[in-house]
């Protein structure tokens, strides 16, 4: 009566009252999963995976990245058949995601890891009477309405004109001291071999009580100048006396200005006061400039500590010298 009611046969009938009796109407009515299910076919996910690891051109695919229907085509193709439901939950579960390549930058220097030990021997065993100076220029950048981020009420929309007429144009020389994380800046009219020589020169004025100055930038034509290093051998021929102290460049590796840990500051410097700023002259825009390094300058020095945390909670990197360190960030420059 029952399998005439249901239109059903005696085996299935049987199957069903074996279940209830087992678990009662829960396990009667929970989904049912086949024993064989295809995502759980280790065959056919060895060959989703060997797919996936050859380049599309090799399977007749005239693309650079896959999508779904053109695996599940292959598969088909090749005798193991696969819907995209299938495909989907296999790469999944494998931890595979869409994800957007990174442009990042990187240093071909032979002498990469040569420069780096140098770099790393001399910071941990800075003594108190020298100093190491992470130096670098920030610009050209035009004075005009700038972009950026801001907290914005609903229905209204910020909006910069892209044609701008300049109200000048800055270029920013700083040096950043790591073990007293102070920032010594002044304006250059270019990036040239005079203004790095300028900068040792105020750094000889202003740290005149250590011994050693090192002086650390990357590897930029005119911070390498045949000019630059006379300058410097001449001032420590001179300096030889304790008089004054010596000077020692330490360049960093070519191609690798991620690891130039004053590009964290100038990110921050960005963020904080370039970025949505609409200054009227380029005094202004010197005087903002100005009053930020006073003020990171002054919370330092009152709270003394090595270059090694965030500053202002706005510095994209922390200001420590680190390998895996991407100081320089595109959007801010």
């Amino acid at each position: 009566m029952i399998c005439s009611f249901l239109d059903i046969d005696n085996k299935s009938c049987r199957k069903y009252l074996q279940r209830f009796e087992r678990g009662g109407y829960t396990e009667l009515f929970a989904p049912q999963l086949k024993p064989t299910r295809k995502f759980d076919d280790e065959a056919i996910k060895k060959a989703i995976f060997g797919l996936l690891h050859e380049p599309p051109s090799n399977n007749g695919i005239n693309r650079t990245t896959r999508i779904m229907p053109d695996l599940s085509r292959v598969l088909r193709e090749t005798g193991r058949p696969a819907c995209s439901e299938v495909i989907r939950k296999i790469t999944k579960a494998a931890g595979y995601r869409w994800r957007k390549a990174r442009v990042v930058l990187t240093s071909s220097d032979p002498e990469y890891s040569k420069k780096l030990d140098r770099i790393r021997t001399i910071l941990s065993g800075l003594c108190p009477d020298e100093g190491f100076f992470s130096i670098d220029e920030f610009g050209p950048f035009a004075v005009k309405m700038k972009p950026g981020r801001t907290l914005t009420a609903p229905g209204e929309q910020r909006i910069v004109p892209q044609w701008q007429k300049s109200r000048g144009c800055l270029i920013l020389t700083a040096a950043l001291e790591l073990s007293g994380n102070q920032v010594t800046h002044f304006y250059s009219t270019n990036k040239n071999t005079t203004e790095m020589i300028r900068m040792m020169e105020v750094l000889i004025e202003q740290y005149r009580d250590r011994r050693k100055l090192y002086l650390s930038w990357d590897a930029a034509s005119w911070h390498i100048s045949k000019r630059l290093s006379e300058q410097v051998e001449a001032h420590n021929a001179v300096a030889a006396g304790g008089a004054e102290p010596i000077i020692e460049t330490v360049p960093l590796p070519s191609g690798a200005q991620f690891l130039n840990v004053i590009e964290s500051v100038f990110s921050g410097m960005a963020r904080a006061i370039i970025h949505n700023s609409d200054y009227q002259t380029l005094d202004d825009a010197k005087t903002a400039i100005n009053r930020y390094f006073e003020a990171r300058n002054a919370h330092f020095r009152q709270h003394p500590r090595r270059a090694g945390k965030k500053i202002w909670g706005k510095e994209r990197e922390p200001a420590a010298f680190s390998e895996a360190n991407n100081c320089k960030d595109p959007r801010y420059r």
